[in-house]
């Protein structure tokens, strides 16, 4: 458990009542282990059990969490996904623990019938950033250093939504998707279905993405297809509302 605390990479767990609430009543943690490391997690996923997909990080963390009664719940997400052991990263063992949670939550819990992420965005800030710079966009870059992210301004939103949503939808020189997150869950067969505005408006959050988060969906029936859409046509797996969102652009 100390190791939990220790090793958690996407938002910070603030100590043994902290950690408490993660594995209470409507969550669950998973991890893999090894026999040579026995007292090491090499991965480890925190799963909350929720009526509907989560748009806000604050539902699930933290002293204002929501914790539904387990059998009114119907979905699962997945909220932090972290690696604990640097010298294994690359190997995909991420890949296989979504799938085998996913495999025993259905089996355990029956009544769950959907499975999504709420995901942070990093890299999309400074890739903004970057390009603003680029276009001399004085102006946006005083407003985002000015804006007040406590306040849901509609006027920031609907200029700052499709410039993530074209971020998240555009790849690379070899076909893959500009961000990390992105890529390890289009990988897995998921699909990216919605962006979360204010989602998580802590400091980390706004230096990472402005506030935005997302929910990734994983369609048990469709991962597989979506999968090899992935890695052998470079498809990158998108609802149509998040396609629409990035049509409205201005970039």
């Amino acid at each position: 458990l100390e190791k939990l605390i220790a090793y958690e990479a996407v938002h910070e767990i603030a100590g043994w009542d902290d950690l408490r609430m993660r594995v209470s009543r409507g969550r669950r943690c998973f991890a893999f282990f090894h026999p040579v490391l026995p007292q090491e997690p090499i991965i480890f996923v925190q799963v909350a059990l929720t009526d509907g997909i989560v748009s806000n990080i604050d539902e699930l963390i933290g002293e204002s969490a929501i914790r539904h009664n387990e059998s009114d719940a119907n979905t699962a997400i997945f909220y932090s996904i972290s690696n604990c052991q640097t010298g294994l990263r690359g190997i995909a063992f991420g890949d296989m623990l979504i799938k085998q949670v996913a495999d025993r939550i259905s089996a355990e819990l029956p009544f769950i019938k959907s499975f999504a992420t709420l995901s942070p965005v990093p890299g999309f800030a400074s890739w903004l950033d970057n390009h603003l710079t680029e276009t001399s966009q004085m102006e946006n870059i005083s407003a985002l250093r000015e804006a007040d992210w406590s306040d849901d301004s509609d006027e920031i939103k609907q200029w700052l939504m499709p410039l993530c949503a074209r971020y998240l939808t555009s790849t690379d020189a070899e076909g893959r998707p500009l961000n990390s997150v992105a890529r390890f869950h289009l990988r897995n067969g998921a699909r990216l279905d919605r962006l979360c505005w204010r989602g998580n408006t802590s400091e980390r959050g706004i230096e990472e993405s402005y506030g935005l988060l997302v929910n990734y969906v994983y369609d048990l029936s469709n991962v597989t297809k979506n999968h090899e859409n992935y890695v052998y046509e470079a498809v990158v797996t998108a609802s149509n509302a998040v396609k629409q969102l990035s049509k409205k652009a201005d970039i």
